[in-house]
């Protein structure tokens, strides 16, 4: 699956899309949860928790490996998406539908910093 354009991603294979509100949903990318197979479980941050860009905040754990989710800016976490720790399989669904959790950014400029849609491509080689 081609990334999705209107996103932004990080070189762990993270997507964030910027809301309305200036909020950033995260969620991983389609290239993520295909590597990682059937994912079983998610641990995602505490809302109220102040991160750094790159820090590892959570982690999803598929039948065959376990992969930190790391925040992609440094800010806030606001909201948390239980859905997807109840029903991990979502994800694996639709990686780009189903954010993980949501980041108020310390500074929003910062997402200028993350990697377009082609760029990621080349990344993890579809380009």
């Amino acid at each position: 699956m081609e990334p999705p354009a209107n996103l932004k991603y990080t070189e762990s294979h993270e997507w964030v899309r910027t809301e309305a509100d200036g909020k950033l949903a995260v969620g991983i990318t389609d290239h993520a949860q295909e590597a990682l197979g059937d994912l079983v479980f998610i641990e995602l941050p505490q809302v109220g928790r102040t991160v750094q860009a790159g820090e590892a905040i959570g982690v999803v754990e598929s039948v065959k490996a376990a992969s930190d989710i790391y925040a992609p800016v440094a800010g806030d976490v606001v909201e948390v998406n239980s859905g997807v720790t109840e029903t991990p399989e979502q994800v694996n669904a639709d990686a780009y539908a189903n954010w993980l959790y949501k980041l108020k950014p310390a500074n929003p400029g910062d997402t200028g910093k993350l990697l377009d849609a082609a760029a990621y491509a080349k990344v993890v080689g579809d380009a």
